[in-house]
């Protein structure tokens, strides 16, 4: 393995952590947005809080994880990407700063039109930021990146059916992730109408992504078929198998309540996802412009780059393992309450 591979390895590695642990964080943004009515949605929007609040920040230190060794390692290929598809990932940003913002204040609101305000602009930004990421993925996989990237068109470097595909199935797995791990924590907060109704969701999105990789393919087939060879031969193929088969073994255990079971293998099904992409256009980096040997820094940058990645993961690995593990076992649970808008109103 060369030195572009080992620090291409931990690219994916922290793109896939990203993919999962944030994923999952927008994707209870999604079910925030489609809870219901301010009465009928609050005892889910409460668990939603409840669920997010150790974690929501950590879930975010992958971001920065893999823009580091990204701008590090392939100093031209993000520069390319940067130049491309700075629209999508302008809207991406506005989004993490509104979401979190949003998300931090809307226990404050003291009316109903400000809880309004400030629970749209998380729910609604919880949707934005995973389709813009998975647009820029889908952009980059499918080979609309040029180098140098001078004459780049804002909008039709990403408004392509493949890279509009990728956006919306990373909304859709951000949902199912979200389901299966909500779903878990309302057992353990002991609230079973939140349960089923987590679990329904769980079923449904699981039912939903497993039916868009599937027309996936063949949309993959019809605008990009170099990417649908990676796809469909070698480690690629063996890749999309094992994520078929951790999505009908999460969908097996979601249905017997196995919740716990089901995060990791929900973690297996939507991680294969990035991985194969990255398989399948191997070994370009910017497909029809740069291989991962013409991407990457030099040698002593690589060098020292993957000694950074070492530290980092010593650090960051054992640090949010200890806080999964303490919010998995309720030891930072706050208590729960429904997200009702009006009871500050009604309290003046």
């Amino acid at each position: 393995m060369s030195l572009a591979d080992a620090v291409a390895a931990v690219l994916i590695a922290g793109v896939t952590a990203y993919a999962v642990l944030g994923g999952a964080d927008f994707g209870a943004g999604f079910w925030d947005l489609t809870a219901g009515g301010a009465r009928r949605g609050a005892r889910l929007r409460g668990l939603i809080k409840r669920s997010m609040h150790p974690v929501w920040e950590a879930n975010h230190v992958w971001l920065i994880f893999l823009l580091v060794v990204f701008w590090t390692g392939f100093p031209t290929a993000f520069g390319a990407v940067m130049s491309t598809l700075y629209v999508p990932l302008f809207f991406a940003v506005v989004g993490i700063v509104l979401r979190g913002t949003a998300f931090a204040v809307r226990g404050e609101a003291s009316t109903i039109g400000e809880a309004r305000v400030f629970g749209a602009a998380f729910a609604l930004s919880s949707v934005l930021v995973p389709f813009c990421f998975g647009v820029t993925i889908g952009a980059i996989v499918t080979g609309h990146v040029e180098v140098p990237a001078d004459g780049a068109d804002a909008i039709a470097s990403w408004a392509h059916p493949v890279p509009i595909y990728i956006g919306v199935l990373a909304v859709v797995t951000g949902a199912y992730l979200a389901a299966v791990f909500l779903a878990a924590d309302a057992v353990r907060a002991g609230l079973p109408d939140l349960v089923d109704a987590f679990r329904t969701r769980a079923l449904v999105a699981a039912a939903v992504a497993g039916a868009m990789a599937i027309g996936g393919i063949f949309v993959v087939r019809d605008n990009v078929p170099a990417l649908y060879d990676g796809l469909t031969s070698g480690a690629g193929l063996a890749v999309v198998i094992g994520s078929v088969v951790a999505g009908a073994i999460t969908l097996a255990l979601v249905w017997g309540r196995h919740f716990g079971l089901a995060r990791w293998t929900s973690t297996l099904a939507v991680g294969a996802i990035i991985v194969g992409l990255a398989i399948a256009q191997a070994p370009d980096f910017l497909p029809g412009e740069l291989t991962l040997e013409q991407a990457a820094a030099g040698d002593p940058t690589l060098i020292a780059l993957l000694v950074f990645a070492v530290v980092a993961v010593l650090v960051l690995v054992p640090s949010l393992a200890l806080l999964y593990r303490l919010t998995l076992r309720g030891d930072l649970d706050s208590e729960f309450h429904p997200i009702v808008a009006a009871d500050r109103e009604e309290q003046r």
